[in-house]
């Protein structure tokens, strides 16, 4: 079985090398390029399964990379940043990269979020990696399987999550019904969300909406109760706050 392949497109080679290594210690091929150039001459001769994606590139934008791929193939994206632009963090989330690592982050999270996004596409049987079976949550017409981290409908087809979206859904599912202050929401999230301006959460909740609720301006499972956070409703006929 072969290895799943992870492009690194990171100018700085200290930082490359160190995650070329770290990939490769967790049964992942590393491909390592040093700018845009070279990731589009890498992506002629080998499939790639991830591409890590540095946002910051020397006299280039990852950003601009992201969205080229983003037109042109189903590609999983993960891009890492510093303390930067907050806007770019949004736009970034916007054209639909599927997670967000601020530098400096701790490896084993690394490694975690791009085992999950392959995971969401399809590629979970390249994975060395167990977790326990604890079943499903339901809320309306759809369903979370937390063993694949995946959301389904009602017809059991599955409804594509980024890994930002899916640990935002998880973390209300796991309080049902409780109003949750958005410091809170910030906070539990983990290191990167914790530093994410507003804006950021707000586009995150707005993108989970549309793939949730049947009508995204009236939202029924995933609440805002004004001047006190968000709610994420299970069962709207038996709750009202």
């Amino acid at each position: 079985m072969s290895l799943p392949k992870i492009g690194i497109v990171e100018d700085e080679a200290s930082m490359r090398n160190a995650l070329v290594a770290l990939l490769a210690e967790n049964q992942f091929e590393p491909v390592p390029m040093a700018n845009i150039s070279e990731f589009h001459d890498a992506d002629k001769r080998t499939s790639l399964d991830l591409v890590l994606i540095d946002l910051q590139l020397n006299d280039e934008s990852g950003l601009t990379l992201a969205m080229d791929i983003r037109r042109t193939k189903d590609l999983p994206i993960v891009m890492l940043t510093g303390q930067g632009d907050e806007t770019d963090k949004i736009i970034g989330l916007e054209i639909g990269a599927d997670d967000y690592l601020l530098k400096p982050f701790n490896p084993r999270e690394l490694i975690a979020r791009i085992r999950a996004v392959l995971r969401r596409y399809g590629n979970s049987d390249q994975i060395s990696t167990t977790q326990s079976d604890i079943g499903r949550n339901t809320f309306g017409r759809l369903s979370v399987d937390h063993k694949q981290r995946i959301l389904f409908d009602e017809t059991d087809q599955e409804i594509p999550l980024t890994n930002a979206e899916y640990r935002l859904l998880e973390y209300f599912l796991s309080r049902p019904n409780q109003i949750i202050p958005r410091v809170e929401l910030l906070s539990e999230l983990g290191s990167d969300l914790s530093k994410y301006v507003d804006r950021t959460v707000d586009v995150l909740i707005l993108r989970l909406r549309r793939k949730i609720e049947e009508n995204p301006s009236k939202p029924v499972h995933l609440q805002t109760r004004r001047g006190q956070g968000y709610i994420f409703v299970t069962d709207p006929h038996r709750n009202s706050i």
